[in-house]
């Protein structure tokens, strides 16, 4: 079996796979509205398509309670050069309706949540898995593809309670040596993209103004890894590595950690939730006592 190395098209063809961020939670609630985004994308993938003719985009749809695919351009590979460039506003136009139906469908799935109110986080884990399932299939097929890379348009909020599959993704990506890139358009930082970008070798930046977006996606997020080794790109600062605890999904900062399958938890428990082992007593109850036999010293009187 030949080698994914061997059945590279170049250095220079990509296969961009793009999970764009639709949670109707977050869009009403920013300044720029999701058709003004939107039209950057376009120009963005419409750019990335014309840096090479073999060049291909997936788009996932990422929403608050379910994702899905709205656009794959492997689909109309066998359209000549000069069809598609005719045809080029059509496949677009396929592009929005079929993101129009997902976002009707899934606002509605989102009206009728009982715990909307709590965090209003998208599917990240969901698209995730599903780019890594299509570059997987693409990995095993017996024809020449182009370097696969997963490109985040993330706006809404981390969900505390998909660290888990979010990391499973993450260390998934790494493994197969796909490129996480994350360009974060929300109020604060998100720290399941801080870390998928720097644990699978991608590129992370958050925009201050969305109303140059198109320039920050053809500057950053355009060019193949190939080209990346001779151009500067932003480099990780301040890395946020926190972690959700498995009790009560809550970002935290210091913790108990399972010492068989790595589970942390924000409180002590006497037998891990996960996987079933019981935890020691002896360190714990010790270091009561310690810290009670230093509160009684603190406590007396001077002889």
């Amino acid at each position: 079996m030949a080698s994914v190395a061997s059945k590279l098209y170049s250095d220079d063809v990509s296969l961009l796979v793009l999970l764009l961020d639709t949670n109707p939670l977050f869009w009403d609630t920013t300044s720029t509205t999701f058709s003004q985004f939107l039209s950057h994308v376009l120009a963005f993938l419409n750019a990335v398509l014309g840096l090479n003719q073999l060049n291909q985009v997936v788009v996932i749809a990422t929403g608050y309670s379910s994702c899905d695919y709205v656009y794959d351009s492997s689909l109309t590979s066998n359209v000549s050069s000069e069809s598609r460039g005719a045809r080029m506003p059509a496949l677009f136009g396929s592009l929005l309706e079929k993101l129009e139906d997902f976002i009707g469908r899934d606002a509605e799935l989102a009206e009728g949540d009982e715990h909307v109110d709590r965090i209003a986080s998208s599917l990240l884990s969901g698209s995730l898995s599903m780019a890594l399932c299509y570059i997987q299939r693409v990995f095993r097929s017996g024809h020449l593809h182009p370097q696969p890379r997963i490109l985040c348009l993330q706006g809404s909020p981390d969900g505390p309670e998909q660290y888990v599959a979010v990391m499973n993704s993450i260390f998934s990506a790494q493994r197969l040596m796909v490129p996480i890139d994350s360009c974060y358009i929300g109020t604060q930082n998100s720290a399941f993209l801080q870390q998928a970008s720097y644990i699978t070798g991608g590129v992370h930046h958050a925009p201050k103004q969305l109303d140059g977006l198109f320039q920050f996606l053809t500057t950053i997020f355009a060019t193949d890894l190939h080209t990346r080794g001779f151009v500067q790109l932003p480099k990780p600062v301040g890395v946020d590595f926190r972690a959700s605890c498995f009790c009560h999904k809550k970002t935290i900062d210091m913790g108990y950690v399972c010492s068989v399958c790595l589970s942390i938890f924000c409180e002590h428990h006497k037998k891990c939730s996960t996987c079933g082992s019981v935890f020691g007593q002896s360190k714990l109850d010790a270091a009561n006592a310690s810290s009670s036999v230093n509160d009684r010293k603190r406590r007396a009187p001077d002889s």
